[in-house]
C-alpha cells in the first residue's frame, strides 16, 4: 500500500489517541468522517494498522521493574528456537524478544512487580528452555519509552 500525506496524518493522530471520533480527526486533516473511515480501513485491511490497543500504566498495575534479560545460547537449531519462541510468547511478562547479531544471541524486554517476580519468570524461562547464559538489567529510570513510529 502506498501511504500519502494524509495517511501519514491520520496515522499520527492514531499513534497518539486511537479513540479520538471519526470526525476529530477528520476535522484534523479536512477530511469528512467517511473518507477518514474508508482511509482507516484500506489501512488496517493492508496490515499498516495491525491494531487498536489501549497503553496501560504498568506502575499503576503494579509492574513497577522493567528488566532486559541479555541471552546466549550453544543450541542453534530450529527446533530450539521453536521451543525459546513458544516460552516468550507464553510468559506474558515478556513484552519482547529478539534476535540479535554480535555478542547476544536474543534480547528479552520484561515487565515484573519486583525482583522476586524477576526471579519467577528467569525460573519458569529456564525450565522450558535450555540456556547457556542469561543476565540481567533492571531499568533504573526510562528516559523514553514510546510506541509511536516515526512518521
Amino acid at each position: 500500500m502506498t501511504l500519502d500525506e494524509i495517511d501519514r496524518r491520520i496515522l499520527a493522530i492514531l499513534q497518539q489517541d486511537a479513540g479520538l471520533p471519526l470526525e476529530e480527526i477528520g476535522s484534523r486533516v479536512s477530511l469528512s468522517r467517511n473518507a477518514v473511515w474508508r482511509r482507516i480501513r484500506l489501512m488496517e485491511e493492508a496490515g499498516v494498522i495491525r491494531a487498536r490497543v489501549a497503553l496501560l500504566d504498568a506502575e499503576a498495575l503494579g509492574l513497577g521493574l522493567s528488566v532486559f534479560l541479555m541471552i546466549r545460547t550453544s543450541d542453534h537449531r530450529p527446533d530450539w528456537l521453536e521451543r525459546f519462541a513458544r516460552a516468550t510468547r507464553d510468559l506474558p511478562e515478556i513484552l519482547g524478544a529478539y534476535r540479535m547479531t554480535g555478542d547476544l544471541d536474543y534480547l528479552i524486554h520484561a515487565r515484573v512487580a519486583d525482583v522476586k517476580a524477576y526471579d519467577a519468570l528467569y525460573q519458569r524461562l529456564i525450565r522450558r528452555v535450555d540456556l547457556s547464559d542469561v543476565s540481567a538489567s533492571f531499568v533504573m529510570e526510562e528516559l523514553k519509552d514510546t510506541t509511536a513510529l516515526p512518521l
